[in-house]
């Protein structure tokens, strides 16, 4: 159907009544066959396993645990999280099920009508397309209104950068562009409003001049038409009601510090439906097929497991890139196997002793993982970039950058060198030997208390 899509030429609206599918379905298998090839168009009708009243009774333990601990959850997210943290098979359809035998009344939350001419779009790969906006709320404690900037990547929903300061000046806002730049790297484009942080009436603004300097595109999105930034809009709504609307942050310190912990959260370990089940982080750094792979696999075995004897397996898996080769760790009872792209397979007996130090660590750290009550997706979790003020900055001009030999973190890397520095060989004591005093750039440069002097 894609093919004959294709020849048809006609745009999604047209070709989907002819086909009697939606344009929402057209666009899913597109997306599904960029990203694994046939593979992806394969039905996968029942991949969560058996619904209703036919789920094992641990999975229906499980679905309720989730449900009781986080109540704002619906069906589908619930799916998603046994899909990917346990490894238990269960259709949304199914947990809508089991939540009503619970006696769970389950409201769908409305949503307003969108216009007929509302197309949606993402981009192929990441680092292709940038959205970025900003988002303002009100500190209560202080009763102080602070402004949330952050750029997210367009094909993978991962948030590169936020900052979180007291004004909406084009500084603060360059700020956290440059630090997402420096930790996930330049984007082609960068998608924004007509904020007058990107965008001026008269000339060029600081944010235009530093994409011109980096050779980054600029697009505008049309006035008073927020569904253009709709992504980074939706992860506005979804900050407030699961962190901002709940918290009550006792100064601007720690809602950084907490509002950054949900977005590690948000990019690392929450599932989205529109990623097929995954987190941004999966498609942002490629791992997106391995993982899809992978899971399937663990919830294939997990019911098998779950038929025979009730109890399902504890997962241990690692699916990443390291140095932008794709690789994934796995155990299969007492082995664990760690597979390249290039083909490459290393085995570990967990039950042999040891051979080096480094294997020692793996089957620690593998102990740890496989303890009880642990959960494989439980991992120390890396902070995306943030924007961090360094400096005043005046919002009639760009600072000026600093100079060779002038940055702030000369004397902490000179103090760092003299620290690293070989030791020198001790004298040799002779009976004429006399004291050697050190020299005076070596006296000067050593704090008060290394030269017996007092500190004023």
């Amino acid at each position: 159907m894609l093919d004959a899509w294709q020849r048809s030429g006609l745009p999604a609206k047209d070709f989907a009544p002819i086909a009697g599918v939606s344009r929402q379905t057209l666009y899913f298998w597109k997306r599904r066959f960029g990203e694994l090839g046939p593979a992806g168009l394969v039905d996968e009708a029942g991949r969560r396993g058996p619904t209703g009243s036919r789920l094992p009774e641990a999975t229906k333990r499980a679905i309720l645990m989730l449900k009781n601990a986080n109540p704002e959850w619906g069906s589908q997210r619930i799916s998603d999280v046994l899909y990917r943290g346990p490894g238990l098979p269960a259709s949304a359809g199914a947990v809508v099920r089991v939540l009503k035998e619970a006696g769970y009344v389950l409201e769908e939350s409305p949503t307003r009508p969108h216009r007929d001419h509302v197309r949606s779009f993402e981009r192929a790969r990441p680092n292709q397309l940038w959205q970025t906006d900003l988002f303002t709320f009100v500190l209560k404690r202080q009763n102080r209104r602070v402004y949330l900037v952050a750029f997210m990547d367009d094909h993978s929903r991962y948030v590169v950068g936020y900052g979180l300061h007291v004004s909406q000046s084009a500084a603060l806002v360059l700020e956290v562009f440059r630090a997402a730049v420096g930790g996930c790297g330049a984007p082609e484009e960068v998608l924004t409003d007509n904020g007058a942080q990107y965008v001026t009436w008269r000339g060029t603004s600081m944010f235009a001049k530093e994409l011109q300097k980096r050779g980054i595109r600029h697009l505008v999105s049309a006035p008073h038409h927020p569904q253009t930034l709709g992504k980074i809009e939706r992860f506005w709504g979804t900050l407030w009601r699961e962190c901002v609307e709940t918290s009550i942050f006792l100064d601007l310190e720690d809602a950084r510090r907490r509002i950054g912990l949900y977005i590690d959260s948000y990019n690392f370990q929450r599932t989205h439906s529109s990623l097929q089940g995954l987190t941004p982080a999966d498609r942002f750094f490629g791992a997106a097929p391995q993982m899809l792979e992978t899971l399937r696999a663990r919830v294939s075995a997990n019911a098998l497991e779950l038929a025979r004897n009730g109890v399902p397996r504890e997962p241990f898996y690692l699916t990443g890139q390291v140095g932008g080769r794709p690789f994934s760790v796995h155990a299969e009872g007492e082995r664990l196997f760690m597979l390249t792209q290039d083909g490459g397979r290393r085995e570990i007996d967990l039950n042999a002793p040891a051979a080096t130090a480094e294997e020692a660590e793996v089957r620690e750290a593998v102990a740890t993982a496989q303890g009880p009550g642990a959960a494989a997706s439980a991992m120390p979790s890396p902070v995306c970039a943030v924007g961090v003020v360094t400096r005043e900055y005046d919002d009639e001009g760009e600072p000026e950058p600093e100079g060779p030999g002038t940055s702030r973190l000369d004397p902490q890397v000179e103090r760092l060198a003299q620290g690293l520095a070989p030791p020198e060989a001790p004298p040799v004591a002779t009976p004429d030997a006399q004291p050697v005093a050190p020299p005076a750039a070596a006296r000067s440069s050593a704090p008060p208390e290394a030269r017996g002097e007092a500190r004023p």
